[in-house]
């Protein structure tokens, strides 16, 4: 039987709103690069957005450091949250405001994905500390070895149980919140990886950062690591691909778009 066209009208009506756009995938820019890097290679929205490679969801880009107002909580399919060279210890209201949005998608069971600052934030909204690594510093490509947790976890698991990643940080992830499980670490850093309930991780390290932005960083903190007792020359040398760290992007993805259902 033919549909009639006031019957026609209100089955694609119907369809229309079925089809309603998904939500937004949100990078929360809170830091940028060094100045010499953005001007070859972008910044960290950048080369998040392109390992995130989603075909399926729009990317937003929200800068709260400059005023921006963070999305209804509502109104987003999952988060990312990128590094900085501010602090987390130094609780800046932009940061503050931040960390307080990001426990409320963590209670909606919203992804969330908190790289290096973005690790530490995580733990500080949601009840953990912040601060400066007892030991220093932690720069170059380093091994991350995975807890038995990381098995049966919907990021990690699959991984190899040893992996190189890319790290640049002074603070850490001092204290886990009430109830986190930690994934993976490594000599220097006990807590490389982190959830909060089913869907929100830390990573300390830089899944977005290839060799090339890491022998940038080292070139740019050379005369600091000097300082602090490192060889940058070494360091150097030492970078590698890191594949299996930088796949983390696209697997998040791929959670954000089952939990949007796209």
């Amino acid at each position: 039987m033919q549909e009639n066209a006031p019957e026609k009208a209100l089955n694609e009506a119907s369809n229309t709103t079925l089809k309603a756009p998904p939500h937004p995938l949100v990078i929360v820019k809170v830091g940028s690069t060094f100045e010499a890097l953005r001007a070859r290679r972008g910044d960290f929205e950048h080369w998040i957005a392109d390992g995130l490679a989603t075909q399926s969801l729009p990317i937003l880009v929200v800068d709260p450091r400059r005023g921006d107002t963070l999305p209804a909580v509502d109104a987003v399919s999952g988060v990312v949250v990128t590094g900085s060279h501010a602090m987390v210890s130094h609780r800046e209201p932009w940061s503050e405001t931040t960390a307080a949005w990001l426990a409320q998608l963590v209670a909606r069971r919203t992804p969330v994905l908190g790289i290096c600052y973005g690790h530490q934030l995580l733990a500080h909204a949601l009840g953990g500390e912040a601060g400066d690594h007892p030991q220093g510093a932690e720069v170059g490509t380093v091994s991350v070895t995975l807890d038995a947790a990381a098995a049966t976890d919907p990021l990690l698991q699959g991984l190899p149980a040893q992996f190189p990643a890319n790290v640049v940080h002074w603070q850490s992830a001092l204290r886990l919140p009430e109830g986190a499980v930690r994934l993976a670490g490594n000599d220097h850093e006990p807590v490389q990886a982190f959830r909060v309930g089913e869907s929100a991780w830390g990573v300390q390290f830089h899944p977005e950062f290839d060799d090339e932005v890491m022998r940038g960083y080292i070139d740019m903190l050379a005369d600091g690591l000097r300082k602090e007792g490192a060889d940058p020359a070494a360091l150097r040398e030492r970078v590698a691909t890191t594949g299996a760290a930088a796949g983390l992007l696209g697997r998040f993805a791929r959670i954000v778009e089952a939990h949007e259902g796209v």
